[in-house]
């Protein structure tokens, strides 16, 4: 098989490239470095090997890379399918050439799958465009932080300062002192823009913004991307304006749900962390009554979805759309109908509160000879649907669909969660197990809920309700939050 030198990009997981991520998919084994982003390791396989082989600065742990050499060519010679993922560009100051080198010497094909440099990208998160036309014609990239076992500098700075463009320095916090007393010599001036961005394209991304005389002077910690020139005068900081930057979310959802709300979330600047504390299940007859129910679904006048994962289940027993010729389908919600949507079915209800007691609200009145509903949702459930259905004539099949079961937090997810500022909450379930995990007292401080029911469970629970959308929908959700927290326009 071949090993692939991949570069994953400064740090936001979204700016991997879309070949990178197609290696990923169907990685066997995959060998990181500690800049790689958590997310990008959930795109390999369930059962792909996942090797750490960071190097920490400062003297920390670190991986030879001898060693890494090795571990590459172990697994490639064992006709495995390797990723060797490498923060930024694999071949922008990340060793990447050693490693292919090693690859080539042991007859191990390799391939090299460029990534988005730090020198370009994390400027540009920070507001400074690398290159001005009039002012700023010239980009020099160049290392802070030279192998340590080389008895020589091959690093010109005094030559570097003569040619007065933009210069990108990367892992220079170190020797930053030293750089600038030798830019400084070779006549840059004093007061010549500079900027240090810690962690940059990342929603805890800091930049620190002074000049080539005094940027030393300033806490700088690695990683970190130093700019010198003209351009660090811009403050182009679309980046850092987003509503939601520098805050901590925790998305309880199932792992296969968090996707679109980590998303919106991401778009708007929060650092997410997925800890699902649900996972959903066959109920416990393994699904035979619905799929009675379905074999049967004829004979009903309705069918009522209450959730998106009861709508995917219905519509699996489906052969198509001609089993339900003759019945109405209700969706408790946007989010249910969207499904229904994608399985080429249109709901002939959607209330306009996205409750149980909306769409009770919103159902017609049995015919004079009476009705037959199938509920199909999970195992356990309110009875507030199908109690007041009844009451008004409805004859009511409820059956369950699916079960949420929840899922066992380890030491690393209770720490994240301890570590946000806020958390959300998409259905009671998710509410009830991520309390019954880790308590009410270790719940983030902002407790954002999707609507009323939710919210209501929450409280039962102990916890204050911080958030809760008056439009009960992902989106909602989000624009609740975005409200509450965002800063007031200066």
């Amino acid at each position: 098989m071949t090993v692939y030198l991949v570069g994953a990009g400064p740090g936001d997981p979204a700016l991997l490239t879309v070949r990178g991520a197609e290696l990923l998919r169907r990685a066997e084994v995959v060998v990181y470095d500690r800049l790689s982003a958590r997310e990008l390791l959930d795109l390999a396989p369930a059962g792909a090997l996942r090797l750490d082989v960071g190097k920490q600065p400062g003297g920390g742990p670190s991986t030879p890379q001898e060693e890494i050499n090795a571990l590459l060519v172990e697994h490639g010679l064992a006709g495995r399918t390797v990723v060797r993922l490498k923060g930024g560009d694999p071949y922008v100051f990340a060793r990447g050439a050693e490693e292919a080198a090693a690859l080539a010497a042991a007859g191990v094909d390799y391939e090299v799958v460029p990534g988005i440099t730090s020198a370009v990208a994390v400027p540009a998160a920070a507001g400074i465009p690398v290159t001005l036309r009039y002012s700023s014609t010239s980009l020099t990239v160049v290392t802070g932080h030279e192998d340590p076992t080389k008895d020589h500098t091959d690093v010109d700075w005094e030559a570097l300062a003569r040619l007065r463009g933009t210069l990108v320095i990367l892992m220079g916090v170190a020797h930053l002192p030293e750089i600038t007393r030798r830019l400084l010599a070779g006549g840059l001036p004093p007061d010549t823009p500079a900027a240090a961005v810690r962690w940059g394209t990342r929603p805890d991304q800091e930049t620190v913004r002074a000049t080539l005389g005094t940027l030393h002077e300033h806490r700088l910690r690695a990683p970190a991307t130093i700019v010198v020139g003209e351009v660090a005068r811009q403050r182009l900081d679309w980046f850092e304006r987003r509503p939601l930057f520098g805050r901590r979310v925790v998305v309880t959802r199932t792992r296969a749900q968090a996707g679109v709300l980590s998303a919106r979330l991401r778009e708007l600047g929060a650092a997410v962390e997925e800890v699902p504390v649900i996972r959903v299940e066959d109920p416990v007859d393994g699904g035979a009554a619905l799929a009675r129910a379905v074999a049967a679904v004829g004979s009903y006048d309705w069918v009522v979805l209450t959730s998106p994962n009861g709508a995917a289940r219905f519509c699996a027993g489906l052969r198509d759309g001609r089993d339900l010729a003759g019945v109405r389908l209700a969706a408790i919600g946007p989010g249910t109908a969207q499904v229904l949507a994608e399985h080429h079915l249109v709901a002939d209800l959607v209330p306009e509160r996205y409750v149980a007691e909306g769409l009770l609200e919103a159902f017609a009145d049995p015919p004079g000879t009476g009705g037959r509903v199938l509920l199909a949702r999970a195992a356990v459930a309110r009875d507030v649907l199908p109690e007041g259905l009844r009451s008004r004539g409805w004859g009511v099949d409820v059956v369950p669909a699916y079960r949420t079961v929840p899922v066992e937090l380890d030491e690393a997810d209770v720490r994240r969660i301890a570590a946000s500022d806020v958390v959300t909450f998409t259905s009671s379930s998710t509410v009830e197990h991520l309390v019954a995990a880790v308590g009410p007292d270790a719940v983030p401080p902002v407790v954002a809920c999707i609507g009323p029911v939710t919210a209501a469970t929450a409280r039962e629970l102990g916890l204050a309700v911080t958030v809760e959308a008056p439009v009960h929908t992902v989106d909602g959700l989000v624009d609740a939050l975005v409200g509450h927290l965002a800063p007031e326009p200066s």
